[in-house]
Parts: C-alpha cells; structure tokens; sequence
C-alpha cells in the first residue's frame, strides 16, 4: 500500500485525537511532522501523532510532556523511542477501503443528543472520554446499533470525508462482523480507514478492509 495511503490515515486520525482533546479543554498543534499537545493527553489517546517518515524523535517529544504516562503514535513504525525510556505498548496495521458497492446489511443509527452520546458511551465503556461537544463537529459522527428494546448494543465513531476514519469499534453481541459491515452501508461512497491490531483485523478485512502498513504506540 503506498504512503499516501499511510500519511492519509495518519493525518486522519490525528484530527480525530486533536476533537477528543479538545472536547476536554486540550488545544493541539498540528503542522507537517505531526499532531501533539503540550500536555498530558485524555486517557487511551496519545501525546502525539507522527504524520510523515522521518519525524526527528527529539524535535517531536520536545512538543509534548514527555515524562512517565507519555505516548506516541508512531504512524510509520520506524521510530526508535528506547532510548528515550519508551516502551512499544502494541503494534498495529492500518487498514483502508476503497469506496464501492457495500456488503448487504442495515446503517446504523446516528446518535445525535447528549443522553444518547451517554448510553453509547456506557455501552462503548468509555465513560466520560466521549463529550457532548462531539456532536457539534460537522466532521465527527457517532454510529449506534440498537436492540429491538432501544438499547445499545454496538457502535462505532466515523470522522473526516475524504477519507472517513473508523474508530471506537464496539459490539456487545460478540458480532464484530455485523458493525463493520454496517459501517460501511453506513458510509459506503467514501474511502474508509482506521486501525486494528492482529487480533481485531480478521472482521475489518472481511468487510472489505485491507492493510495499509505498521504503526506502533510507545509509552514511557
């Protein structure tokens, strides 16, 4: 997969880290080598988002607090952060979908008021990391699976168009397969990208997705 691909998702994702953060009072940078904040950042998102090869490791933990909790989401798996006391916390694969005919399957429910953010954020087990301020970013949607009571029973978050990030991935039901699917009946005229470790990537890449290449996420 070319790195336009790679740079692409990265850039992608950055943005998505950079909403998160900001809907906790948390303002990014964000320029050529990469996304960051100056402080610590919400929980399960990183300190900072490489956009490009060759990023100077210095040059980008010099953006960041760097000490003990730190993480870096080293988007071309070809930093060395070592010797600056890191550790790779897991290593995944970014995955694309090319825009075409989607599989068969219903969309899944736009999730558009702060109570409904609430229950899908319960059933995620997110808790409080997912805000009300969201819903206002034209580029973000919430994606719920509802069960025939109303409850949630699976979701996503899909932001950006061109291409649209797949994030946050969850289903209750041990049905993986059926929440990619309806996310791309969902979103089926858009390039799709997003990120899976080994484990997850078997239901993305049977709803269409195709590895992109490595990335890894340090903390120190």
């Amino acid at each position: 997969m070319s790195d336009d691909v790679r740079e692409a998702a990265a850039h992608n994702n950055a943005q998505w880290c950079d909403a998160v953060c900001a809907s906790h009072g948390l303002v990014g940078r964000i320029d050529a080598e990469a996304w960051s904040v100056p402080h610590r950042s919400t929980p399960w998102y990183p300190d900072a988002v490489t956009l490009r090869p060759g990023v100077d490791p210095d040059a980008l933990l010099a953006r960041i607090d760097a000490g003990t909790g730190a993480s870096v989401k080293d988007s071309f798996a070809e930093l060395d952060l070592a010797a600056y006391g890191f550790r790779v916390l897991f290593e995944a694969q970014w995955i694309h979908r090319a825009p075409g005919d989607p599989p068969a399957g219903a969309p899944l429910d736009a999730v558009t008021t702060a109570q409904g953010l609430a229950a899908w954020a319960s059933a995620h087990g997110g808790g409080e990391l997912f805000r009300p301020a969201l819903l206002a970013d034209p580029r973000i949607r919430v994606l719920a699976r509802h069960d025939g009571r109303g409850a949630v029973v699976g979701g996503a978050v899909v932001s950006g168009d061109d291409p649209s990030g797949v994030s946050n991935l969850f289903s209750s039901t041990d049905d993986p397969d059926e929440i990619w699917r309806a996310v791309v009946v969902t979103r089926p005229d858009v390039p799709l990208v997003g990120y899976e470790s080994a484990p997850d990537l078997p239901p993305a890449r049977r709803a269409g997705f195709a590895p992109a290449g490595p990335l890894r996420v340090w903390l120190r």
